[in-house]
């Protein structure tokens, strides 16, 4: 989705920052994008779980184009186990990539958006957001509190002239 994503505002002309935890497929991405998007695209590494890589991530932005008007939170991970045999990690990596990172990004984003008379925050949930199914509790919460954090969002900044949207796919294929 991420990659898509990326490919298709390049293709609308759009400048893009991307980011992965991994060097190798943030490079890999990058080189395969500059075929679209030529000097358009660039990328940093980026855990979004953790707070200062992504206030790091948010600079590089400002830095190197001047400033943001579309934010497009689309980490995730799906860790799938009952709530008796997950373990305490597998729940925390669930909750820190899904909801923690939106949080996070959202937080840096918003003054750079407001300095800027406004933008658009895209939060890429799943369906899983309004339809529970077993074996996936970590996964169902962060998606429904996903749904919930957007919608709270979008009532305290639409006067700041920033849009707020969520989309809920379906399953998709990807590593």
């Amino acid at each position: 989705i991420g990659y898509a994503t990326a490919a298709m505002l390049l293709k609308e002309g759009l400048k893009v920052v991307i980011c992965s935890r991994r060097q190798s497929e943030l490079d890999n991405a990058i080189s395969e994008l500059k075929e679209i998007g030529g000097d358009r695209i660039t990328g940093k590494t980026c855990d979004v779980r953790q707070y200062s890589q992504v206030a790091s991530l948010f600079q590089y932005v400002e830095n190197t184009f001047g400033g943001l008007d579309i934010l497009v939170n689309n980490a995730g991970v799906g860790l799938f186990a009952s709530v008796a045999d997950m373990t305490v990690e597998q729940w925390h990596t669930v909750i820190e990539t899904n909801l923690n990172s939106l949080f996070y990004c959202c937080h840096e984003a918003i003054p750079k958006m407001r300095m800027r008379g406004g933008g658009y925050i895209f939060n890429i949930g799943s369906l899983a957001g309004r339809n529970a199914f077993p074996n996936a509790s970590a996964y169902n919460a962060s998606k429904f509190g996903l749904i919930g954090f957007s919608e709270a969002l979008m009532q305290e900044i639409r006067y700041d002239n920033i849009r707020v949207s969520y989309i809920l796919p379906g399953s998709v294929k990807t590593s």
